[in-house]
């Protein structure tokens, strides 16, 4: 195995080219004319991008795939250097081929690393939750400025038709993960911490071991701008009084952070605040994304355009344009009064955080009636690891829903406990809440949905598993069923 990714024309193979971090990565290699190719298990949008930008994808993981740049001209004899993310186990044919080949191997991070640590601008987002809408704030708010930044993200923003982008000016933003440790990895001219909380009890047993990932992000990068509503991430600054490039953020102005809101109008259809930076009113932001945990985000963003040396007027007039990414209270349609909801929310804050954002659209805000009386949260738990040590947490994230769907756990690849059985979260979560329906299997949701659903309801798929892929069947029965008076949007 080599020591160092070479990013000087020796091919990549990705083993599950089309998942979300891996394909970006694959997106920058192949756009910077490096030979690429990949396998997966079925053919989507992302992988049909990568195959009109060149790479070569196999629809089955194979020994025989890793064939294929030694007989192309392009790469000569060289074996590829092969590329996995953390779900591919040694058992993968693939990847024992790739070790009887004597192929580098690389885990996705290696290869992110190696162009963070390149680039003379980057900046990287960790934390446990809103890396993905906090990172591709900053690339848009760097994009719209005019500084052509390269961005990588986990999620597709269509400001940039994916969730990864070439640019030629040395800024590079790039959402980095702690769910495996790897985020100890980057080497980051910015490091950003949006919070730390336990999110992967499959790989840590415990907090304190997920803030040494932190720490050692932050050790690593040469500026850190951190959100010091989170108590965790405030803590670091006292553990680290030497660390002299902080910047700060938060919305309590008692913090005192570098940058703060006040006035803030948590509205319907937008967020309105005035921002102070050290003090000092830079003036007001408008912004379309809802609820306090995007106004944080925001915040993020303003703080690292500020230390970019952007004008405060250049950084809200892209975030007032900034359309959110795909799967982060993404809208997927509305048909016969009924809207629909995608996101990846998978954890407890993240779930709490996501239907008080809903709830804000079932009232009256910013002078306008909502169209909307009822959150009907639908929830599918994401891996046994994580569903079990939070169970106590999960029971009480649902507040904000008038009623609430559980489906079963999505595995993600993991066994499942003896003892656990199909409605257990459903029954946690109705010991706090009166309006409570276990339905086992996604085909029992659609039909229970279908059923149901009323005009004025505001539906939320929540979850980081397929819960998402019953949706364009919901909507296709509520368009069925749509009266001519009535407005329809269409499938997105």
């Amino acid at each position: 195995m080599l020591n160092a990714v070479n990013l000087e024309g020796r091919p990549f193979h990705f083993i599950g080219i089309g998942g979300i971090g891996m394909s970006a990565i694959a997106h920058i290699l192949t756009k910077r004319h490096l030979p690429v190719s990949g396998s997966d298990a079925r053919e989507t949008n992302i992988t049909k991008k990568l195959q009109a930008l060149g790479a070569q994808v196999f629809w089955k993981q194979s020994a025989e795939n890793l064939d294929y740049f030694q007989k192309t001209e392009t790469s000569g004899s060289l074996l590829p250097q092969v590329i996995c993310s953390t779900a591919i186990q040694p058992s993968n044919p693939e990847y024992q081929a790739a070790v009887n080949l004597g192929c580098p191997i690389f885990h996705r991070s290696d290869v992110l690393a190696a162009l963070i640590n390149e680039s003379k601008k980057s900046v990287s987002v960790g934390g446990t939750h809103g890396k993905t809408t906090t990172s591709s704030l900053i690339g848009y708010v760097l994009l719209e400025a005019g500084l052509d930044p390269t961005i990588v993200v986990g999620g597709e923003v269509a400001a940039w038709q994916g969730n990864a982008r070439v640019g030629q000016s040395p800024y590079l933003v790039a959402e980095a993960d702690e769910s495996d440790g790897s985020l100890v990895k980057f080497h980051s001219h910015i490091g950003v911490i949006t919070n730390i909380e336990l999110d992967h009890p499959d790989h840590y047993a415990t907090l304190d071991e997920v803030v040494q990932i932190f720490q050692a992000f932050l050790e690593n990068s040469q500026h850190l701008v951190l959100c010091i509503d989170c108590e965790t991430t405030h803590d670091l600054i006292a553990s680290n009084p030497s660390k002299e490039a902080f910047t700060t953020y938060s919305l309590n102005p008692s913090l005192n952070a570098d940058y703060t809101a006040d006035a803030i109008v948590y509205g319907a259809t937008q967020t309105i605040a005035d921002i102070y930076e050290k003090g000092q009113r830079l003036g007001q932001l408008r912004f379309g994304l809802l609820g306090c945990h995007n106004l944080s985000n925001a915040l993020a963003a303003i703080a690292v355009g500020r230390l970019l040396g952007l004008p405060f007027e250049v950084i809200t007039a892209a975030l007032l344009t900034f359309e959110g990414a795909r799967r982060r209270f993404e809208l997927r349609g509305e048909a016969n009064g009924i809207c629909l909801i995608d996101d990846y929310a998978h954890h407890p804050s993240e779930i709490r955080a996501t239907l008080s954002s809903a709830k804000l659209r079932t009232s009256s805000q910013d002078a306008v009636q909502s169209d909307y009386q009822r959150v009907v949260a639908v929830f599918q738990p994401h891996r046994y690891s994580r569903t079990l040590t939070f169970l106590t947490e999960f029971s009480q994230a649902f507040s904000d829903a008038d009623c609430v769907i559980v489906t079963d756990v999505y595995s993600a690849g993991e066994a499942k406990p003896a003892d656990m059985k199909g409605g257990d979260v459903a029954a946690a979560i109705a010991e706090h809440h009166a309006t409570v329906s276990y339905q086992a299997t996604l085909a029992d949701v659609t039909a229970h949905l279908t059923s149901t659903l009323n005009p004025g309801d505001l539906v939320v798929f929540l979850g980081a598993g397929d819960l998402n892929r019953i949706i364009p069947d919901v909507l296709s029965h509520l368009q069925s069923e749509t009266t001519p008076d009535r407005a329809e949007v269409a499938l997105r």
